[in-house]
């Protein structure tokens, strides 16, 4: 780390946990890239919280709190060098003013609710930085906990950008609650996500790309799991339609997200996995995917990379 690079800090607020990244602005290769120096982790399950279409109480008062530990963590930096945002479940929520007028309190900074839109330019921003592929058109797949975003680019520049209201979080309360997965409820999950990406698909197929990245904590997610367990077509790295669906077939055999034993799967992320598959192979199949690569980067690396580039 170099002590003379000045540090920035985005936080997200996303549907199943809240992040703080901090970062700094490094020469590597004759280019500038962004150095990660930190990283925090509250696992807040906002989305969890929406109750009849607003926060309740328990969801209000876990995000107050992992803001109040964020704050402390940022003292001494400037409003400049920080930008907080808020994704889904905060977008969706009637109560959110509520939310956002003490989350900031505690906090100690502005908090920004992303529209979807915004949300997936972020994204691309994040993935471009890191991922190299000038020349290639690109297709980002982000699936969060509350939304996903589609994002097609190239280069630095995204062409095509879509937010639908599906997510890993919210999916895995609608059809698997209380971690319970049988046949009928990952086919319908992935039947709705389908309908979903049907609906947008088409903008995306006449344009084309040449390379498919999933980024965000999903994508990661199930990466490590495919690799680690070897369920991957011929070894291969990545997500692979293949690895999905014997996935699949291992969360079946045991009908319980708790009965599932699978390295390289985090406890924190077993309540995501069901959902998260299903709209990943929903994804797979509308827009024709073989293999993906899962990408580090994604919305906290886009906010970094509007805070020290274009500040």
């Amino acid at each position: 780390m170099k002590g003379d690079a000045p540090l920035f800090a985005a936080i997200d607020l996303g549907s199943n946990a809240f992040r703080l990244m901090i970062g700094q602005s490094v020469r590597r290769n004759r280019q500038r890239v962004i150095q990660e120096v930190k990283t925090l982790r509250e696992p807040v399950r906002l989305a969890e919280g929406l109750q009849a279409g607003a926060l309740d109480e328990l969801a209000l008062d876990r995000g107050w709190q992992a803001l109040a530990r964020f704050g402390k963590k940022l003292r001494g930096f400037e409003a400049g060098r920080v930008r907080a945002v808020a994704t889904s479940a905060v977008r969706e929520a009637a109560n959110a003013q509520l939310f956002l007028a003490s989350a900031e309190r505690h906090l100690g900074f502005r908090i920004d609710v992303l529209s979807g839109h915004e949300e997936a330019r972020l994204v691309y921003a994040g993935v471009a930085h890191t991922v190299p592929g000038v020349e290639q058109t690109r297709l980002v797949v982000d699936i969060g906990g509350g939304s996903t975003e589609l994002i097609l680019g190239q280069g630095a520049q995204p062409l095509l950008t879509e937010s639908i209201a599906i997510g890993s979080g919210t999916f895995g309360a609608r059809y698997f609650p209380g971690g319970r997965i049988t046949a009928q409820a990952l086919l319908e999950a992935e039947r709705v996500a389908v309908l979903q990406f049907e609906a947008v698909a088409a903008h995306y197929r006449a344009q084309g790309w040449q390379q498919v990245i999933g980024s965000s904590g999903t994508a990661r997610m199930l990466a490590k799991v495919l690799k680690a367990n070897g369920l991957n077509d011929f070894g291969q790295g990545g997500i692979t339609y293949g690895g999905l669906l014997r996935l699949s077939l291992r969360l079946l055999e045991v009908g319980h997200v708790d009965q599932l034993r699978l390295a390289g799967l985090q406890r924190h992320r077993l309540g995501i996995l069901p959902g998260g598959l299903a709209i990943m192979l929903a994804a797979f199949k509308v827009f024709g995917i073989t293999g993906m690569l899962a990408s580090e980067a994604g919305l906290r690396f886009g906010v970094l990379h509007g805070l020290m580039y274009k500040s």
